[in-house]
């Protein structure tokens, strides 16, 4: 029980147990499709997909998928939910809403992800992602801060100056090698497996969660 393949076949299960449950409630009923794709930690572009729908009057919001996607581009995403849809015996037809960002590729008036369903269902509605909205509007506002613009633009800088040199890289992996070591030393930072690993510099995003 404690091997990470007989794990990972006990999780699965329950996931399977869980999509089973979210299906039944729908139960051929009409939903809406929210999605958005990022790239994690291992540069792998995922592209999450998630149900709202109505049962007895209560508004649900369900992740039923994290799918990888070798291409962002608008027909490599549809197929990708389609290949999902029917996995999970799921229609387009029964689509009633649709929720990106704004990303061309989402929500383009002629090969946009929206574009393409609203083809094969004209009732798939589009509606901006508020969330993503608001997180530009924060982020707007954050940049109208003079101390928190010239924190971006200092954060910014620095990105440029050590991404653009190995040996910065090296230095920086270096100095945060020693501040590790020395936190585990004084008691400060706990040990274990996929703790403390080495990660990769991300440049600061407006449209990414970790901005802030």
């Amino acid at each position: 029980m404690v091997a990470p393949s007989i794990q990972k076949d006990i999780v699965h299960c329950f996931a399977q147990e869980v999509l089973k449950y979210i299906f039944q409630e729908i139960n051929d009923d009409v939903f809406s499709l929210l999605v958005d794709e990022s790239s994690d930690i291992s540069k792998k572009e995922q592209m999450v997909v998630v149900l709202r729908y109505v049962t007895r009057g209560i508004v649900k919001e369900r992740f039923v998928g994290l799918v990888h996607v070798k291409d962002t581009n608008a027909l490599s995403l549809k197929s990708a939910i389609e290949f999902l849809f029917v996995e999970h015996d799921l229609s387009l037809k029964k689509i009633r809403g649709q929720g990106y960002d704004g990303a061309s590729n989402m929500r383009g008036k002629f090969n946009g992800l929206k574009t393409l369903i609203l083809r094969e269902n004209i009732s798939a509605y589009y509606v901006h992602c508020f969330a993503h909205q608001l997180q530009l509007v924060v982020v707007a506002v954050a940049h109208k801060h003079i101390e928190v613009g010239k924190f971006f633009d200092m954060i910014a800088s620095l990105m440029n100056m050590v991404c653009a040199s190995c040996k910065r890289s090296d230095m920086v992996r270096e100095s945060q090698k020693e501040k590790v070591q020395e936190a585990i030393g004084s008691g400060e930072t706990e040990t274990g497996s996929g703790l403390n690993q080495e990660l990769s510099l991300g440049r600061p995003g407006d449209t990414r969660w970790g901005s802030h």
